[in-house]
């Protein structure tokens, strides 16, 4: 159910998508506070976890690196890998459509902000064989 007044929201307070890779909760999204034009949240990756190579067709995407480090595929135009080594603070743009990827190569846990716009391919995720709604606060 969409609540427009849920402006200040934690991801403890939403469901996450679940996956043996770690966990997405989205915070801001048309389905949690009537968001139209991107969505975006919290992604938690444990150490040596990560999502394989995906895109989103016709939508960017924005990962922002809260904490931990790792490693973050991102092809170019004509397909080719670029890989680079990310760490807290560092920012990832995901052009239109691109395949990426982001592999958590630290000890400890790695936390993501990502951003989608327009608003909606991440809940493909649902159709994955390993997603599992993980009720709020767990």
């Amino acid at each position: 159910m969409t609540d427009k007044s849920k402006v200040f929201v934690y991801p403890k307070d939403v469901s996450a998508f679940g996956f043996d890779w770690g966990k997405l909760a989205l915070t801001v999204a048309p389905e949690v506070n009537g968001a139209t034009r991107f969505s975006g949240g919290v992604v938690d990756l444990p150490s040596g976890k990560g999502h394989t190579r995906h895109n989103h067709p016709g939508a960017e995407e924005i990962i922002f690196v809260i904490s931990g480090h790792g490693e973050q595929m991102v092809e170019d135009e004509k397909g080719n890998p670029m890989v680079e080594k990310v760490g807290p603070g560092c920012t990832i743009y995901v052009p239109e459509s691109r395949f990426h990827s982001t592999l958590n190569t630290g000890d400890g846990p790695m936390q993501l902000f990502v951003v989608y716009s327009p608003a909606g391919p991440e809940l493909v995720l649902r159709e994955l064989p390993d997603f599992r709604l993980i009720p709020p606060g767990q």
